[in-house]
């Protein structure tokens, strides 16, 4: 029988990279709020699209787990990114600025397509690269990262979308665009062989039944340990604080330079600045340089580190908000370290429940990020609506510190 020719392991990186690129485009809402704004959304209102399509990112990313082995990583990738695009095409041709029609297609339609999508990128490079999980996941997350940036520029300074065709065939045009680019990644998304492994990689041996990512705990196994559940309220409270963080990087910037006593434009363009490049380059930096270091420092401690120093950024950016320079700092440190989550996260949740169920476990962690989703960002829209950005960012600050505790309190769990 002809041996079975491998694919270069490396197209797996470009396909994972297009398909994030679309799927990243919910951290591209902030772009749109002004407009909605301006026709009479409140700020919270603006945060319910957004909560929700990251709540129904998280929830939809569960049942996509169960369906990856059955349905194969090429199948569920180009499933979600066709009703990604569904959503964001039909709320361009319907929905105008309805607030229940945009809540729906977006928030809903467009957050299910997110969380079929998004395991499969990850779950195939864990598979290809055992020897590197860190850096491929870092890299296979990036450009979720990288892609509001492109998006909203694309929307606003770079391609004017927004003021030359407005925001319905702007929402239109993404549709297409989002589906597209899944479809294309999604070609080299399939597993490697069974029994595969990288020239010259031996995989490394758990020591007295503890796991390091080569002993498998199941799903309902991973469930009845303690481990899982501060894994989980470590990722709610760093995701929740940098989600929070995502949907006012905007609105908040843009109050605190206008009462410095900048100009409305002015104080627009500096907070555009500070999201669309600052916060989401930083942000794509942050999962590929945050996965790599893991792989050298360990992911415990680059958690540890990642978490505290976030405490100490978002309490210090209400002082930086209302300085153009200081402002782009924050945003920067900021999203560096929220990037870091998406590669940190799931690689841990590989080396303590094991690197082949990675797929299925790690949705039930990431559901983490879908209460996060819900709590940061309508407490930063609530206490906005209040006037009172600056209390969103202390009580976040302070709530990654403890996240910090929850995590260094974690052990390797041992199987039976």
């Amino acid at each position: 029988m002809a041996e079975e020719k491998v694919m270069n392991r490396w197209m797996v990186v470009v396909g994972a990279i297009l398909i994030q690129l679309s799927l990243g485009a919910i951290y591209a809402w902030a772009v749109f709020t002004p407009a909605l704004r301006a026709d009479g959304w409140s700020r919270v209102d603006t945060q319910y699209v957004f909560a929700l399509g990251l709540a129904t990112f998280a929830v939809v990313m569960v049942w996509a787990g169960r369906r990856l082995n059955d349905w194969g990583p090429r199948k569920l990738a180009w499933v979600g990114g066709i009703v990604l695009g569904i959503g964001y095409v039909l709320a361009g041709l319907f929905a105008g600025t309805n607030f229940w029609a945009i809540l729906i297609l977006i928030g809903l339609v467009g957050g299910a397509g997110i969380g079929l999508g998004y395991v499969v990128p990850i779950a195939v490079g864990m598979r290809w690269f055992p020897d590197r999980k860190g850096m491929i996941t870092g890299l296979a997350v990036a450009g979720f990262g990288f892609g509001a940036m492109g998006w909203v520029k694309l929307a606003g300074a770079w391609g004017h979308l927004l003021e030359n065709v407005g925001l319905s065939m702007t929402f239109s045009i993404y549709g297409v665009a989002f589906a597209a680019c899944v479809i294309v990644g999604g070609i080299w998304m399939k597993f490697p062989p069974a029994g595969w492994r990288p020239e010259g990689y031996t995989p490394p041996e758990a020591a007295a039944g503890a796991t390091n990512g080569t002993v498998a705990f199941n799903s309902q196994e991973m469930l009845s340990t303690a481990q899982f559940y501060l894994l989980f309220l470590g990722f709610t409270i760093s995701a929740g604080a940098g989600l929070m963080s995502i949907g006012l990087m905007k609105l908040y910037p843009m109050e605190a330079l206008q009462e410095s006593g900048l100009s409305l434009a002015e104080a627009s363009g500096i907070a555009g600045t500070a999201m669309a490049v600052c916060f989401s380059l930083a942000n794509g930096l942050g999962r590929i340089l945050w996965g790599m270091a893991s792989d050298k420092l360990g992911r415990k401690r680059s958690i540890l580190i990642m978490t505290a120093t976030q405490g100490v950024f978002l309490l210090a950016f209400p002082y930086m908000a209302g300085t153009e320079y200081l402002l782009y700092m924050g945003a920067t440190l900021i999203g560096f370290n929220f990037g870091g989550n998406f590669a940190l996260f799931p690689t841990m949740t590989a080396d303590t429940f094991g690197t082949e169920t990675v797929g299925q476990n790690y949705p039930y962690v990431f559901l983490a990020y879908g209460l996060g989703g819900i709590v940061g960002p309508i407490l930063g829209g609530f206490l906005g609506d209040m006037g009172d950005f600056p209390t969103a960012f202390i009580i976040t600050g302070v709530a990654c510190i403890v996240a910090t505790v929850l995590i260094y309190i974690v052990n390797p769990p041992r199987k039976a």
